[in-house]
């Protein structure tokens, strides 16, 4: 990708290429181009962030709290029924998560990203907050545990929504050549996120006895997550609708002939299945891979230290802290690097590190001291940063525009639900089943090599336009550069494009020689080309 382009023959700027019989749209404009506004960049990346660290926060904190949560919400119970209940009620935040996914996908593109993920904001920030002030078993009896059973329910449902329109709507507002760097500024958000809900039960359960705990202590983290909903959806809030959303909503609304036909959205869920099951398979075969490496490094991991290696809760907390903060570091200098080498080789050398590295990684944990452990988990770190670095980047690089929100919540909630939410069940189940202590870097190599084959099968994204969008650029000096080279440029495919107002199909006469090509249009106006 950081190569210069191959020079290519150039053609006359206003007939197709020399074939006979072929068609081909008109050249493209500099209006043609979106110039991404710096501000709207910042704020679209700044109000994205915050939902996502939010709600990777609440599965810190609920995960680091499941023992107390089991407690609090059945005392009379068995402990092994309490841990058994807040697992369960874990899990069920991924069982609505797809229908979350299907619902507030399909609202997305029919009304907008904007509108939608602030949506999904306001109930999960609602609900976690509301689980900070339900009564507790003592005041309301069974009414406690079914409370926070629908709660639970609400946010996975809200949650189905958010990544799969976070991603989507930076994607979109991304300038091609960037969009790795800033989409895996997303996941850099949920890692510190979950890095914080783990510090804050950490700080708490150093600063309070096991009985405040149960009493009230517990309350706090949830109520703080209040505070932050308020703050990310100020944010949200702030931010404006995409260009390539608000592009193809035009061309739908203005029935704009093919251009509509070729971006209109499926009639329902089933025919969007239909219509991007090829795509829709890949995604979840890259989610799978990415996400169990990363949910057996963030959910499961505490369980692994205590339960497998000894350590106490709270030291195996702090374990993960830092390594989390170095896997976040890590997520935009390997985004950056996608948009430079492309996603596939760095997802590729996700797959590979896995496959080296899973076994001296647990093989260093299992050694028992602090500093082989960090070095272990430092290893997962490495492999999760390239595995997921390049997702939230080429996850909506899979599908057109008009049903990109959509296909994601399809693709990314279904497995997150079969493979990610079941990672830490899977690996235990496992563990007791064959007693071998290795038994988790054998799994996470088998879902790498599955991730493998979904990168073979996927195309390249890397600095091209992502499908059913117009390039996409920073600065105004690139969209001339780009329509200077577009002959030249192979990551520009103008049958690929949608052209507003394309012309009519010319047919090319093979035996009238070409002439040199000339750019064909100026800056005139930025109210087609410039996301303001």
């Amino acid at each position: 990708m950081g190569t210069p382009p191959t020079p290519a023959r150039e053609t006359r700027p206003d007939r197709p290429t020399r074939a006979s019989g072929r068609r081909r749209p008109r050249r493209l404009r500099v209006d043609d181009v979106t110039v991404v506004d710096p501000a709207m960049m910042k704020r679209a990346i700044g109000g994205t962030v915050v939902g996502n660290t939010m709600e990777w926060y609440d599965v810190g904190v609920y995960g680091y709290l499941a023992v107390t949560m089991g407690r609090v919400f059945l005392p009379e119970a068995d402990p092994s029924l309490q841990i058994l209940f807040s697992l369960g009620v874990f899990a069920s935040t991924y069982v609505a998560r797809p229908l979350g996914g299907v619902v507030f996908g399909r609202l997305g593109d029919r009304v907008g990203r904007q509108k939608v993920l602030a949506t999904t904001l306001i109930l999960m920030a609602g609900a976690t907050f509301l689980i900070g002030v339900l009564p507790d078993f003592a005041a309301i009896g069974a009414l406690a545990p079914i409370a926070l059973v629908v709660l639970k329910l609400l946010q996975g449902f809200s949650t189905g929504g958010e990544y799969a329109g976070a991603t989507t709507f930076v994607s979109e507002y991304a300038p091609d050549k960037r969009r790795g760097f800033f989409a895996s500024i997303l996941d850099l958000g949920s890692y510190l996120g979950f890095a914080l809900g783990a510090a804050v039960v950490s700080v708490l359960q150093l600063l309070t006895t096991e009985q405040q705990m149960l009493d009230w202590a517990w309350r706090l983290p949830f109520l703080l997550a209040g505070v932050l909903g308020v703050v990310a959806i100020y944010f949200r809030l702030k931010i404006e609708e995409s260009p390539a959303f608000q592009a193809t909503q035009d061309a739908q609304e203005n029935k704009v002939g093919e251009i509509a036909d070729a971006q209109g959205r499926p009639r329902n869920t089933l025919a969007l299945v239909r219509q991007h099951w090829r795509p829709i398979v890949i995604a979840i075969g890259l989610v799978a891979a990415s996400n169990t490496v990363g949910y057996a490094l963030t959910s499961y991991m505490p369980t692994y230290l205590t339960d497998s290696l000894g350590y106490d809760p709270l030291h195996g907390t702090l374990l993960t802290i830092p390594v989390l903060v170095l896997l976040a570091l890590l997520l935009p200098v390997a985004g950056r690097l996608s948009d430079r080498i492309g996603r596939r080789p760095v997802m590729w050398l996700g797959a590979a590190s896995v496959l080296l590295l899973a076994l001296p990684a647990f093989l260093l944990i299992g050694v028992g001291s602090i500093a082989t452990t960090l070095a272990g988990l430092s290893l997962l770190a490495v492999s999760v940063a390239l595995w997921v670095s390049s997702q939230a980047s080429s996850l909506p690089a899979l599908f057109p525009t008009a049903s990109r929100y959509g296909a994601m919540g399809v693709s990314y909630n279904v497995a997150i639900a079969v493979f990610g939410g079941t990672t830490p069940l899977i690996i235990q189940a496992l563990l007791q089943a064959t007693g071998n202590e290795l038994v988790p870097a054998f799994f996470l190599m088998a879902t790498s090599l599955v991730g493998a084959v979904a990168v073979w099968f996927m195309k390249e994204s890397s600095q091209r336009p992502l499908p059913g969008s117009m390039p996409s650029v920073a600065t105004e000096a690139e969209a001339h550069e780009l329509v200077e080279t577009q002959d030249a440029n192979p990551n520009i495919d103008l049958g690929d494009l949608p052209f507003l107002d394309a012309e009519p199909a010319q047919i090319v006469d093979p035996t009238e020689p070409d002439e040199p090509a000339t750019t064909t249009a100026s800056v005139a106006s930025p109210s087609r080309g410039t996301a303001r």
